[in-house]
């Protein structure tokens, strides 16, 4: 049987993000028409649209939607921003970000997904420049960022980003352990340059490898 993708999507908005809370009207938005299903793979389209994180080969996930949303809310990405996604994955958070900002740069350690990441944002026409490197460095050729946004937990936030991000700019990322307690941080640069902390809950992400985050397995 045939799914309806654009029902399933309307549905995922109404029922995982405004009834949980998601207010910003731009993020409901990009959610309803960037094509999740597009991003996972294909024995798995159907089950796209449910309330749940979904493998994506490496040992890599595409965030639960809500996550995806919640994140990107926080991030408060206007229209001229520029964003730094840390951790590409499948580039289904790369996408909706595409729709809110001006400019997006992903970052994904993994060759493999940043390829196959790449070619699916393109074959959908969503401007993204993915680059495959260390995300906890973050890429200083597209700096500064509005908003850098990360899809994986650090024991601390990394340095590099700090530098790379612009005045009043936010950073949004999960901190705590793999397997452990982690929260949603959102850091926010205030006007005298320092960065104010809130904790947005907790949360279950991959853990962050790389320089400035844990070593590789």
């Amino acid at each position: 049987m045939d799914v309806d993708y654009e029902a399933e999507r309307g549905r995922m908005v109404e029922q995982q993000l405004a009834a949980r809370g998601i207010e910003d009207q731009r993020v409901l938005d990009a959610m309803r028409r960037v094509p999740r299903h597009e991003f996972v793979p294909e024995t798995a389209a159907r089950y796209a649209y449910e309330d749940h994180p979904m493998p994506i080969g490496d040992g890599q996930t595409i965030s639960q939607p809500y996550i995806v949303a919640l994140m990107l809310e926080a991030a408060r990405i206007g229209p001229e921003d520029s964003v730094l996604d840390v951790g590409t994955g499948s580039g289904y958070a790369a996408a909706v970000a595409a729709q809110l900002a001006h400019r997006v740069v992903s970052i994904e350690r993994h060759p493999g997904l940043a390829v196959t990441a790449a070619a699916t944002l393109e074959a959908l026409g969503y401007r993204v420049n993915v680059v495959t490197g260390d995300g906890t460095l973050g890429w200083t050729d597209g700096a500064p960022y509005d908003a850098i946004v990360a899809a994986a937990t650090g024991p601390s936030l990394p340095r590099a980003w700090v530098e790379q991000l612009a005045p009043r700019g936010r950073i949004v990322m999960p901190i705590g352990r793999p397997g452990g307690a982690q929260h949603l941080a959102v850091f926010q640069r205030r006007a005298d340059g320092e960065l104010r902390e809130t904790n947005l809950g907790a949360v279950a992400f991959v853990p962050l490898v790389g320089d400035e985050a844990w070593p590789e397995a």
